[in-house]
């Protein structure tokens, strides 16, 4: 564990995990997932207002910022560190709050992230992550061990796959 990492609890919170087959190679769907500027387009918690950061995420230590908005928080910023980059095949960040929040600079150990299994030409498992292990008991309540993102998590997922459908087109229909 890192100094800056928060405390583990004594109690254990398994990940959640949602995944659907997608018909696209796994180097293109992890061009879209690297991309926070693509994010507010398959976040399926309409909670991503936009990215403030432009360029794609290029590896393990990158930040990049998403403009959100949340009724009992309204608008503000999440800063997101890259704690996992394996190019066409994993990637994910824990959040940490950002200018507007009321807690800014508030680290509570969760994470969120995608993996990424080709299965067969041009077909590749996606598997959406929300691991909140790390995070205080009291915040984990919150969030019902995470499973009250599943709903939000497929949905992700299905805009995900027909972004790609679309081949990235924002003028096509589907969305």
């Amino acid at each position: 564990m890192r100094s800056e990492d928060p405390p583990m609890s004594d109690d254990t919170c398994p990940t959640v995990e949602v995944s659907r087959r997608i018909h696209a190679s796994a180097s293109e769907i992890f061009g879209f997932l690297r991309d926070p500027q693509m994010h507010p387009s398959i976040d399926g918690s309409e909670m991503l207002q936009g990215a403030a950061t432009k360029e794609p995420v290029t590896g393990i230590g990158d930040v990049f910022v998403m403009n959100m908005h949340f009724h009992a928080l309204g608008d503000y910023q999440m800063d997101n560190h890259v704690v996992e980059f394996e190019p066409n095949r994993r990637i994910s960040w824990e959040p940490v709050a950002g200018m507007g929040h009321p807690e800014v600079g508030g680290r509570v150990g969760h994470r969120w992230g995608f993996r990424l299994s080709p299965d067969g030409p041009d077909v590749t498992i996606v598997t959406e992550i929300y691991d909140c292990s790390r995070a205080p008991s009291d915040f984990r309540q919150q969030m019902n061990d995470g499973t009250m993102w599943i709903e939000s998590m497929k949905e992700t997922l299905k805009r995900l796959d027909n972004l790609v459908a679309r081949r990235g087109d924002p003028t096509a229909p589907g969305l």
